[in-house]
């Protein structure tokens, strides 16, 4: 044999050009795998955009779905009638019913708010006229000083004139 050959486990390479070639190698299947990628987007470009806007919309309707069938927290009002029943001792203040000068249909008018009734409600039970109601209201609240019924009800009570 020809002793210019040399076997191939005496060929010495440098760490350097070994290093050098795995590089660029690699820059090279970089470049590759971008450039498939780069085709794949703009070849099935519509796929993908229809694929992320179906995902959108099912993400959507998923977050939709348990807000509308989230249980809904129900407040129930028990409205009772509580029935008090009048003192026995309580006694009208006179003096005070006397310094407010109302009159008889007044002071009927103000013991029927006082026990919560409407206005309509004390025209039938007076039987009188929804507008002679709502004059002796607006009589009342200017001889007590008051532009509600709540605070003629309150005063009232303040000046012991109903229970």
């Amino acid at each position: 044999m020809d002793s210019k050959i040399q076997p191939i486990q005496d060929i010495k390479f440098p760490l350097s050009h070994i290093l050098r070639y795995a590089l660029i190698m690699a820059i090279l299947v970089f470049v590759l795998k971008w450039l498939q990628w780069k085709y794949l987007i703009v070849d099935n470009a519509i796929d993908i955009y229809v694929g992320l806007i179906a995902v959108f919309f099912t993400i959507l309707g998923i977050w939709l779905a348990t807000q509308l069938t989230k249980p809904k927290v129900e407040q129930v009002i028990v409205e009772k009638e509580v029935y008090v029943p009048l003192s026995e001792d309580f006694a009208i203040n006179q003096s005070a019913l006397e310094a407010l000068n109302l009159t008889k249909r007044e002071f009927e008018i103000l013991q029927l708010i006082s026990s919560g009734h409407s206005n309509a409600e004390i025209a039938d039970n007076l039987f009188l006229s929804l507008s002679t109601v709502k004059t002796h209201l607006s009589n009342l609240y200017v001889k007590m000083d008051v532009k509600r019924r709540t605070q003629a009800v309150d005063r009232a009570k303040k000046l012991q004139i109903v229970p």
